[in-house]
């Protein structure tokens, strides 16, 4: 084996791979380590989807010899120039996809690192999509309450919104795990995205839908609290589609998705005073840096905060 070999300019390691398969069967392989590794459902559901987005642009399988940088920089400009995909959401599908070329290359699948020489791209991390307070309630008018169907999908926004759960974590919710008395929906650590079990409260407004809602599914007879209008479990893209859909009947430009009731909820839990060490806990985050972000308000909110707690309130009264 040479070391060195010179390569687009620079010095890469070409080591020789262990065996030939084509890059779905290694993908296979790859999901049948990250499946032994106890990764949450959610998680698996979305390294599979990645990668089947990633099949269809290609439209065929590669060799271990096609699987060079150049496909993956050529794949990275066509979601950002062809699809006009955000960078926040291709940044995703690069991690997925660089998690899977370092795995090939350290099982000797592959020969070159090409995981090394692309990289996620850098965003403004002092910007957070979110909805604004009218935004907020145009939306949760465009439900028809009158179907099941609509009340359900107003349910599930408004517990969005209040607990500001991952949409995963949504739709794992059990009816046994809500709490009436104390206001609270216990989350099973298997069902979370850091594997650990925490409960999240929802105000009495959202609490009092969300027990008519179970009043009216009662019926089914599952567990499982939000449920298709046959009493089955739900598919979260149909719901992320169907909630994109809502939107923009609604007349909303934004591209409203699950996760942005969740930025949503935690940016006007912080405006309207709450700590951010207990938003840390409500949100699941493993750390401050997380939830650092939501506390990076516009200079308005800033004033306005500072009006309210400066620290000369007191002295000149």
């Amino acid at each position: 084996m040479r070391k060195g070999t010179r390569k687009h300019g620079r010095v890469t390691t070409v080591r020789k791979v262990s065996e030939s398969f084509t890059m779905t069967e290694m993908f296979e392989r790859f999901m049948w380590f990250k499946n032994s590794e106890g990764l949450a459902p959610r998680t698996i559901e979305e390294y599979q989807l990645h990668f089947q987005w990633l099949l269809d642009y290609l439209a065929q399988d590669l060799s271990k010899e096609q699987m060079t940088l150049e496909v993956f920089l050529e794949w990275i400009d066509f979601m950002l120039n062809d699809k006009g995909l955000q960078p926040t959401t291709v940044n995703i599908r690069v991690r997925t996809m660089r998690a899977f070329l370092r795995w090939c290359y350290f099982e000797k699948l592959i020969g070159e690192p090409v995981h090394e020489r692309f990289k996620p791209m850098k965003t403004a991390e002092d910007t957070i999509e979110a909805l604004t307070v009218a935004e907020i309630k145009t939306l949760l008018t465009a439900f028809d309450e009158s179907t099941f169907v609509g009340f359900r999908d107003k349910v599930m926004v408004m517990v969005l919104l209040d607990s500001m759960v991952r949409i995963s974590e949504l739709l794992s919710m059990k009816r046994s795990n809500v709490d009436f008395k104390t206001g609270i929906i216990k989350l099973e650590a298997m069902n979370t995205k850091t594997r650990r079990a925490r409960e999240v409260p929802l105000s009495t407004k959202t609490m009092r839908l969300l027990k008519g809602y179970m009043l009216e599914s009662e019926d089914f007879g599952e567990d499982l609290l939000f449920l298709t209008y046959d009493g089955r479990e739900m598919c979260s893209n149909t719901w992320r589609t169907r909630l994109h859909e809502v939107a923009e009947i609604a007349g909303i430009k934004k591209a409203v998705r699950p996760h942005i009731m969740r930025h949503t909820g935690a940016l006007l839990y912080i405006m309207n005073g709450g700590d951010p060490f207990s938003l840390q806990k409500i949100l699941g985050h493993s750390d401050m840096s997380m939830t650092r972000k939501y506390i990076q308000m516009t200079n308005m909110d800033v004033k306005r905060q500072h009006n309210s707690f400066s620290p000369l309130k007191n002295v000149f009264k």
